[in-house]
This record gives C-alpha cells, structure tokens and sequence, in this order.
C-alpha cells in the first residue's frame, strides 16, 4: 500500500532543494500518523543513535494548523516525493510562505528559510494580514508587520517594501 502525507517546514524545503540544512524532526501536517507508523519512527531512532533523532522526530504537531489555512488548501497541494511505498505533497506556495512566515515572526528563526523562499513583494503584502491574525496579543500584529517589513527590506533587497 501506497503512504501519502502532507510534510511542512524545513523536511520539507529540503526534499524541494529549497534549502540544504539538518532539520530535528518531519512535521506531517495530514493525515494523523498511524500507530504502526508511528511506533516504527520511535524504533527507527532508537536503532540508529548516530543519526541523533529524537523519538518524535515524526510527528504531527502542526496539524491544528489546517483549521486556519484557507479553504482550498487541499486543492493547493504540491507533491513534492514519490517512491515505492510513499507519496508525500506540501502547501501550495501561498500556504508554505504564510506558515513560514508566522514561524519566523513567531520564533525568530526561521529567517533563513523565508530568504530561501524568496517571497515576492506581493506574496508578502497578501501574506501580511492572515499571519497577522494568528496570535490574539495587541502587540502581534505590529511584531508581524515589523518583522515582515525587516525581511523585505533588509533580507530579500526590497528597500521601498510597504505594507
């Protein structure tokens, strides 16, 4: 039987060539990672301690996140692998560029890979109000609009960027 999955984050950007670094863990956004699956990721680690794996390093911690993506993602889907037991897709770019973003002004360390990325000015305009919503702190929004505005200008070369 064939295994799909939809991965983000940086498992992601790596299996696209986007970006060429070590990432801790593989995000699966959808389906919930079955228990057998699950259960061979945590044997697989612990067979192989070199690789440095932690026991969840297959894990399907950002899968509140498609409540807030928009309606279509599903349709948006971007297959990114397929081998002989395994398909996986990721978010469409809008979606990867959004999520990216909000990790980034969420945590301040995705920056890297939202150069990797390498947004257009549009895609970060359109970007700017569904990351801006993700938080309910009064502050957020300007975080996001600053953090936003420093990447523009200071990251991808858009000196005149405007939000």
């Amino acid at each position: 039987d064939l295994v799909e999955g939809v991965v983000i984050g940086a498992a992601a950007l790596i299996v696209m060539d986007i970006i060429n670094r070590r990432t801790k863990d593989v995000d699966s956004l959808d389906p919930n990672i079955p228990d057998e699956i699950k259960a061979a990721s945590v044997e697989f680690s612990e067979a192989n301690p070199k690789l440095k794996l932690q026991a969840n390093w297959l894990n399907n911690g950002p899968s509140s996140l498609k409540r807030d993506l928009e309606s279509d993602w599903r349709a948006q889907l971007v297959e990114i692998y397929t081998g002989p037991a395994l398909k996986l897709y990721t978010l469409g770019r809008r979606d990867l560029i959004r999520t990216k973003l909000y990790a980034f002004c969420d945590r301040q360390v995705d920056l890297d890979d939202c150069v990797a990325l390498k947004p257009t000015q549009e895609e970060l305009r359109s970007s700017y109000p569904w990351v801006s919503a993700r938080d309910a702190n009064v502050d957020w929004p300007e975080h996001v609009r600053t953090s936003i505005l420093s990447l523009a200008r200071n990251n991808l070369g858009y000196e005149d960027f405007k939000l």
